[in-house]
């Protein structure tokens, strides 16, 4: 190596140093310097002249590790840094040392710190070096192993960002250039772990991780961000198109069904696509707006592009079930009750109770918006029991109020969720029983996605509460899936007409053909009819005259508040008939 002798001095021997001037001049060596045998990594003292060093004396270690076996004159790694030292003020300064070894790289975490100078001679140095190679082959491989997957070995979440971070620094990219990130969504993966067994999961797993990796084309990135969701950084040289070429490899290639256990297994993927406007976007972004358009794709079925105020649509979501939350444990919703009127006498049967919930921050929440977000969360159980026990409760304060029982009873929904999760039955007995209040007073309300969900078990509750007294309503009829047969079977006494079919009944012969014929099998089977969205009395009069039992609608009353629905029941009571 230029600049290191071959041996090592002696503590008797002296040097003629040659100055850059050609002057020659005799220094000694210091009178002791046996302690660097002692010390158990490799070290070597040396003299500094200008921006040369010459070393008086080593250990084995270090005349092993820079001496022997540099020998040929390979770079001196000691040169450059010395001669920062000595032009700075420091006492001691560090580096690391890389170099290519017989059996792969070695690292050498190397310092430099000033002896004491006595005046007598040059400036002396001691030169240490800790070989860090073991250490840093096992940060290396502990790094590589928190970065990937270790079922495909592709990167993990955090790996694939960082793979991404490394192209985007490192890579070429032109003006016209962007990239894209395509988010893959294993769909019903869930049945395949339950029917199979983990280790079929696991094998579906491992063939949809090659068969993406076949899709790859030079410069992208493949990564596993979660349990059944891949993740493909997509370089985009010619617009949106490279991103749909790839989409199209991918369909290509999902298209054979898998052979697990003997069984022919097809795979069905959600992807969302969002695409960055320049190379400076933040890949954690990209991501994390793919994966909003992937849930778009579960509903849609097909390829999602993502678009702008999806993510804060998604931030709204998450406030609405944090806000929501708070207020079912603080008692922050409230009821509204909407009239329930017979059309023939116009006499009030009774109320349906909606849920309703003016957040201080928030405002008012639509229940349409809060309802699928307590859905998706898992909040819409207690907030169907809470609606049942505040239905109940209410009508019974009103009762206390008037002096006696209302002959009016309470309509509250049911969540098919709340059916699939909850003891409804159970629930309904203790609100009850609790209220003082007859089971014949209260309407449970279900849609036709309740039923179709689970038919033996909506059959099963359904029956539970009919032993109760209670009344069952069938919701929104006329939108959902349900078949005749179901609806023969089960114990439901009314049929509610959905308002988009009323609204335009007048004007749509279609609509005015589906009233009539829901009209006719409820009468039939036996069944009462009510029906909402009755905006004008002209729409009422043309539901009676079709023989519809109930209605509901602004041309009756809104949903009010308890007190203002109680005063409205006793400006229309016949006091008369009591």
């Amino acid at each position: 190596m230029e600049g290191l002798p071959s041996r090592s001095w002696t503590v008797d021997e002296a040097e003629i140093f040659a100055l850059p001037t050609g002057e020659r001049r005799r220094t000694h060596a210091p009178t002791d310097l046996s302690w660097i045998e002692l010390l158990p990594h490799a070290a070597a003292v040396a003299t500094v002249l200008g921006d040369r060093y010459h070393i008086v004396r080593t250990n084995p270690a270090f005349r092993g590790l820079f001496i022997d076996r540099d020998a040929a004159g390979s770079a001196d790694p000691w040169q450059e840094p010395i001669a920062a030292f000595r032009r700075s003020s420091k006492a001691i300064d560090r580096f690391e040392v890389r170099r290519e070894g017989q059996l792969g790289p070695e690292f050498f975490a190397c310092g430099i710190s000033l002896l004491q100078e006595d005046g007598s001679g040059p400036p002396m140095v001691l030169m240490t070096a800790v070989d860090q190679t073991r250490e840093r082959l096992i940060e290396r491989n502990l790094r590589r192993e928190l970065l990937s997957d270790s079922l495909t070995t592709l990167p993990n979440r955090t790996g694939f960002g960082e793979e991404i971070e490394e192209r985007l620094r490192n890579g070429q990219w032109t003006d016209g250039s962007s990239f894209a990130v395509l988010v893959i969504d294993l769909l019903r993966f869930s049945r395949v772990n339950e029917s199979l067994g983990a280790l079929a999961g696991d094998e579906l797993i491992i063939t949809l991780a090659k068969r993406l990796k076949g899709c790859l084309r030079q410069g992208d990135v493949l990564g596993r961000i979660g349990g059944n969701e891949f993740a493909m950084f997509i370089r985009l040289n010619n617009g949106i198109s490279d991103a749909l070429h790839v989409v199209r490899r991918i369909n290509d290639a999902l298209a054979t069904p898998v052979r697990l256990c003997q069984l022919q297994i097809s795979i069905d993927c959600a992807m969302g696509c969002a695409v960055s406007e320049r190379p400076t976007d933040e890949p954690e972004d990209i991501v994390r707006q793919a994966q909003a358009a992937v849930k778009l794709a579960k509903r849609s079925g097909k390829l999602e592009i993502y678009r702008a105020g999806a993510l804060t649509e998604a931030m709204r979501r998450f406030t609405l079930e944090s806000r929501l939350r708070e207020a079912l444990a603080n008692g922050g919703l409230t009821l509204a009750f909407q009239p329930l009127v017979h059309l023939q006498s116009g006499e009030l049967t009774g109320f349906e109770a909606l849920a309703r919930w003016v957040d201080p921050e928030l405002g008012e929440v639509p229940p349409s918006e809060f309802i699928s977000v307590a859905e998706e969360c898992g909040l819409i159980v207690p907030l169907g029991r809470w609606a049942i026990y505040e239905a109940v409760q209410t009508l019974a304060r009103w009762d206390r109020m008037y002096g006696s029982a209302l002959p009016i009873g309470i309509s509250v929904n049911l969540s098919p969720t709340q059916m699939a999760r909850d003891d409804v039955p159970t629930v309904v007995e203790e609100a009850l029983r609790f209220g003082r209040i007859s089971g014949k007073r209260l309407t449970i309300e279900l849609t036709e996605s309740a039923i179709v969900a689970d038919p033996d078990k909506a059959r099963q509750v359904l029956n539970a509460l009919k032993a109760q007294d209670l009344s069952i309503a069938m919701d929104d009829f006329g939108t959902g899936f349900s078949n005749l047969a179901s609806l023969q079977s089960l114990p439901i006494d009314v049929l509610k007409i959905d308002r988009s079919f009323v609204s335009g009944m007048l004007t749509d012969k279609d609509k005015n053909a589906i009233v009539r014929a829901i009209l006719s099998l409820a009468e039939s089977l036996g069944l009462r009819v009510t029906a909402e969205g009755i905006e004008t009395i002209e729409l009422a009069r043309a539901l009676e005259r079709l023989g519809c039992w109930q209605g509901q609608g602004y041309h009756f009353a809104p949903a009010m508040a308890a007190q203002d629905a109680y005063d409205y029941w006793r400006a229309r009571w016949n006091f008369e008939t009591v």
